[in-house]
């Protein structure tokens, strides 16, 4: 037994030492190597009977960082930005560098990153294509307008056109998915003259007038007029009242139309997978019932890709094809640029005509940089197959995750499709009652070992898993080996 324990803590030195390594520390912070180097110790005491996971290798060592520290860009931020930003861990993380699937801190510290910047880095941190292609088109015209001719913003929207699947060839640029939506709400309602919208309940879709009204989540909504839309019953395979019967759910909205309004609506609007909502995956079904009944009472079926779409569930290019429908109008942002601030809709030519009636404009919206950095994104995308990577490390990584449940009570769901996961923790799986507490504690825990994950859901329970697509079935493993550690930890 003292032979054991002993060779435990050999081998957690090692562990420990190329940590250490991992962290690529340059001379200015060897004194952080000797402090933790004493550290190391009483953590060896406190850990004869686990052992701490250790991160896969990754070839690349930032440059030193000279620019202030956490607590000086904490106490500027407390001062000059919005009191309405708030931190994911007790200790603020400073990062200053990335590159593919990780982070670095001020101290040359290395994370893996399975949040992705909220499900918006799909080809990696600082990929080399984006990047050049960004540079490239900046240092030959940055901006001008769409009131002239400029080949990057009709070769990006060829290329995102071609990704679409029916008469959805018509693109519209806009600077992020709050007004992607807000436009395609906007458009529905002008083309049916209606301005009934039904959307779902737990959704998430902006906070702008408009789609805050479509937002479903009291977190998320202030106390502003919002008229004219209508919340259905949450087809939540998890804690809804119909289990995974995604067409008995969907009898609710043909009750809002004969109930809530004058039998016409201007559309309805869904992600398919619900991402600030917890990773809800809607119930089969339920899309195919609903689009239908949307179509028969004059309205249009709005797809939310914002977080879905761009390869992230691995077994479509986008989350509403896994339903086995085609929308009238599909709008994303966050993957579309894997970091830069640009978004779309995009609609058949008879809808897109609506905004003929009146003048229409968009300053940045497809400007020469990101729309540059967008195509070189649906390149990356094709030529490194992540597509085909997040299915084949999200089912993966899934699996493992999955068995996590059979050993911690804590878990009480595992969800989701390809690289965008959840894990509902509850401290009573019977009862189901949200883990709030546990799971700030959790995300601390893993952010110490070299773990970033987000959470969400209504309650904020949930495990938020999206990272890079990039992301190895290594990465897969060190993230499940941590979660399990600080699980058994607790």
């Amino acid at each position: 037994m003292q032979r054991a324990k002993v060779l435990a803590m050999e081998k957690m030195k090692r562990i420990f030492q190329s940590t250490l390594s991992h962290r690529n520390y340059h001379p200015r912070h060897r004194c952080l190597s000797q402090l933790a180097h004493s550290h190391t110790q009483s953590v060896l005491k406190e850990n004869d009977d686990f052992l701490i996971p250790k991160m896969p290798h990754f070839d690349y060592t930032p440059p030193p960082y000279t620019g202030p520290s956490a607590a000086e860009i904490s106490k500027k931020r407390k001062e000059y930005l919005s009191p309405s930003i708030v931190h994911l861990f007790k200790n603020p993380l400073n990062l200053v560098d990335g590159k593919m699937q990780y982070l670095y801190d001020e101290n040359g510290r290395r994370y893996l990153d399975a949040f992705g910047g909220i499900a918006t880095v799909c080809c990696g941190h600082c990929h080399p294509d984006v990047v050049a292609a960004i540079i490239n088109q900046t240092k030959r015209l940055q901006h001008s307008t769409v009131l002239y001719l400029n080949h990057a913003i009709a070769d990006f929207a060829e290329a995102l056109a071609s990704k679409l699947p029916g008469d959805l060839k018509v693109v519209f640029f806009t600077n992020s998915g709050t007004e992607a939506n807000e436009l395609a709400l906007m458009m529905a309602r002008l083309y049916t003259g209606c301005h009934d919208i039904i959307s779902l309940r737990n959704g998430y879709h902006g906070n702008a007038a408009g789609t805050m009204g479509a937002t479903a989540q009291s977190n998320y909504k202030f106390n502003t007029v919002q008229i004219g839309v209508h919340h259905a019953l949450n087809p939540d395979q998890y804690r809804g009242v119909f289990g995974s019967d995604g067409v008995k759910y969907a009898g609710d909205v043909q009750e809002i139309i004969d109930y809530g309004t004058c039998g016409r609506v201007a559309g309805f609007i869904a992600e398919a997978i619900q991402g600030v909502g917890g990773i809800l995956e809607l119930a089969p079904g339920y899309l195919p019932a609903v689009y239908s009944s949307i179509r028969k009472a004059g309205g249009l079926c709005i797809a939310d890709e914002v977080q879905s779409g761009f390869a992230r569930t691995g077994s479509h290019f986008w989350g509403f094809e896994a339903h086995d429908v085609v929308p009238d109008i599909v709008t994303m942002a966050k993957g579309i640029g894997n970091g830069i601030p640009i978004g779309a809709v995009v609609t058949t030519p008879e809808i897109a005509k609506v905004l003929t009636y009146r003048t229409y404009f968009n300053t940045f919206g497809g400007n020469p940089v990101c729309a540059a950095g967008g195509l070189a994104v649906l390149r990356v995308i094709e030529k490194e197959k992540l597509q085909q990577n997040a299915f084949v490390v999200g089912s993966y990584l899934k699996e493992r995750l999955t068995s996590l449940k059979d050993k911690h009570e804590i878990i009480g769901d595992v969800r989701g499709r390809g690289l965008m996961l959840g894990i509902e923790l509850v401290t009573d799986r019977q009862l189901k009652t949200p883990a709030k507490a546990e799971i700030l504690h959790l995300m601390d825990q893993m952010k110490e070992l070299g773990v970033l994950v987000g959470k969400g859901g209504f309650h904020g329970n949930v495990f938020r898993i999206t990272p890079p697509l990039c992301f190895t079935k290594e990465d897969a493993d060190f993230l499940v080996d941590v979660m399990d550690y600080t699980l058994s930890k607790m």
